[in-house]
């Protein structure tokens, strides 16, 4: 009979799900290189693609997001949900893991639910200020639930928090000594100011729509930008920068080096997603959050709200952005004194462990479910 610890790790749909999950896993293999790891993610999202470029192997269920208004679409969702369930079980069956973790998205709550149903023992990992209907659903099933924030009492058991943060890339743990590298990746020049601008993977509307508005005037006002505009904003970015650019925007679908990206930026304007507010703040970084107005329950305003009470970011609403944010971040960049200060206190809200914490907890419940 083996005696390798087997893990299964369920969610995804969203890079803050997905890549927190990823380095969980990595963390599990840096403790234990003989630990056995299998994603469970949802059929046609990012979790299909992203986890076995990353080395693990990983089943797909049917399941969908429930959809608010009533169509046939509700109707499939209870389908693909028993289907899910079905085939949840028939993989734990399969598997038979020592430990379940759960990190949100669509597929974690069939799995979680199957695991804890046969008696394993089931860890979930909540990124938000706001848990998630999933886990708030799914906190009486598991033993440990690894979360980022503080007052999470309000939504699940107070003796089954642990406080760890968010787990992120381990090339963003260490970016001091990057700047010059960074520098050459992006061919800047000299000593100017420079802001990131994260369109997210798909693309934000309003962020790319504000600096679009206004590139002419950003191409004299003295600052390099790097611009990730992501799937949706990317040839539109493109097309106006095709004549005329003086070499200071820089602009990208998708930035595959992010630890460059934040080594040389002196202020980031962003969405507000568990996992960017995680690296910001193991990063240092100040920030001009412009949360998403199209989430469940404006999570991301609550994330923002997390950081903007503690003096830690600047947030503007999605509908100021197209007239305030390129202005207010030109001002904030060129404000030394209010940079450090941000920097100062997003700092002090860092976790930089949090793999390594929720590994170790992973590992601990796992012993309990030999013994």
């Amino acid at each position: 009979m083996s005696h390798r610890t087997k893990v299964i790790i369920s969610g995804g749909g969203t890079g803050g799900h997905v890549f927190p999950a990823i380095a969980i896993a990595n963390a599990l293999r840096e403790k234990d290189n003989t630990v056995d790891i299998l994603f469970v993610g949802a059929e046609h999202k990012m979790e299909m693609q992203r986890v076995p470029a990353a080395g693990y192997p990983i089943a797909g269920l049917p399941v969908r997001g429930f959809q608010r208004k009533l169509s046939y679409k509700s109707l499939l969702f209870f389908y693909y949900l028993l289907v899910s369930m079905i085939k949840a079980g028939r993989i734990i069956d399969r598997f038979r893991p020592h430990v379940v973790v759960g990190v949100g998205g669509y597929a974690s709550g069939p799995v979680a639910r199957a695991a804890a149903s046969k008696g394993i023992p089931v860890l979930i990992q909540e990124q938000n200020s706001y848990a998630g209907v999933t886990n708030r659903l799914l906190a009486k099933k598991a033993q440990k639930i690894c979360v980022a924030y503080q007052g999470m009492e309000a939504y699940f058991p107070a003796e089954k928090i642990i406080l760890t943060g968010n787990p992120v890339r381990q090339d963003l743990l260490d970016i001091s000594s990057k700047q010059d590298e960074a520098a050459s990746w992006f061919g800047i020049r000299g000593k100017k100011k420079v802001i990131l601008v994260l369109g997210g993977s798909l693309g934000a509307k309003s962020i790319n729509k504000a600096i679009s508005d206004n590139i002419d005037a950003i191409k004299e006002i003295g600052i390099e930008l790097i611009w990730q505009t992501g799937v949706h904003g990317y040839g539109e970015a493109a097309a106006l920068l095709s004549t005329g650019n003086n070499g200071s925007i820089h602009v990208y679908e998708f930035i595959s080096r992010m630890d460059l990206a934040y080594a040389i930026a002196d202020l980031v304007v962003s969405r507000a997603g568990a996992g960017t507010i995680s690296e910001l703040s193991i990063t240092g970084k100040p920030a001009v959050l412009v949360p998403s107005p199209n989430v469940a329950e404006d999570h991301q305003t609550k994330n923002a709200m997390a950081l903007v009470e503690r003096n830690a970011a600047e947030l503007l609403e999605d509908g100021e952005c197209y007239t305030k944010l390129v202005p207010f971040a030109v001002s904030l960049v060129n404000n030394e004194k209010r940079l450090v200060e941000l920097k100062k206190n997003i700092s002090a809200m860092a976790l930089p462990d949090a793999a390594e914490t929720i590994a170790g907890e992973i590992f601990k419940l796992a012993k309990q479910k030999r013994s």
